[in-house]
């Protein structure tokens, strides 16, 4: 999964980087930088095109993570609610990205795969006995990703009222606005809870340790 993800994080960025070289000329007419374009596509964009191979790509890596859960499901491991949630519903937002050439999802890929290769590298070299990290990587991981998101959908409503015509895809965004409100409160809640599970189990190993102290004096 860590490999996939460097793939097509790397073919995104290569692809959005010629296309950007290739049509600046036609955006110095309309006064547009690119990252202008990165968060609002024009009016009438079309699904085709190399940053849009690696959009369908990014969608059909979304089984992968899917058949991933089907496993956790089969060896009778805990499955978390929000880790299925969060798999459905991306895998749900990429079929919209594609189908309504929705703004600013090449910015979406490129911070969705550069933080599941660093997880998924990270769980591996945890997986093979190497020392883990002084701080819960993944949680904040996973924060991180959610603030840029966070930030993009902000750009993306702020340029849809100020440019001409607005942003193509502007009702699957809305769409995606709800769905992403969703998941960021369930992983407020998750985050809360594990929060309050860590310190009550801190607190019941300082009163455990507090008895044998007092025990042994």
């Amino acid at each position: 999964m860590s490999v996939i993800s460097a793939t097509i994080f790397a073919g995104i960025l290569l692809s959005t980087a010629s296309e950007i070289r290739e049509t600046r000329w036609f955006w110095r007419r309309s006064k547009t930088t690119p990252l202008q374009w990165l968060l609002c596509f024009p009016l009438g964009t079309r699904p085709s095109g190399r940053v849009f191979f690696w959009s369908y790509i990014f969608y059909l890596s979304r089984f992968i993570h899917m058949w991933r859960t089907f496993f956790t499901i089969l060896r009778r491991r805990k499955l978390v609610f929000f880790q299925l949630f969060y798999n459905s519903i991306l895998t749900f937002t990429s079929f919209l990205w594609l189908e309504f050439s929705q703004s600013f999802q090449v910015l979406v890929i490129l911070f969705t795969t550069l933080v599941y290769s660093v997880v998924y590298g990270y769980r591996f070299w945890t997986g093979i006995g190497l020392p883990r990290a002084c701080f819960p990587l993944v949680i904040n991981c996973q924060m991180v990703l959610l603030g840029c998101n966070l930030v993009c959908h902000i750009g993306v409503l702020l340029l849809h009222f100020m440019k001409n015509g607005g942003c193509n895809g502007i009702g699957a965004w809305v769409f995606n606005c709800v769905l992403n409100a969703a998941i960021l409160l369930l992983f407020l809640k998750f985050y809360v809870q594990m929060h309050l599970e860590k310190r009550k189990f801190c607190l019941i190993a300082t009163k455990g340790e507090d008895n044998v102290k007092l025990k042994d004096y």
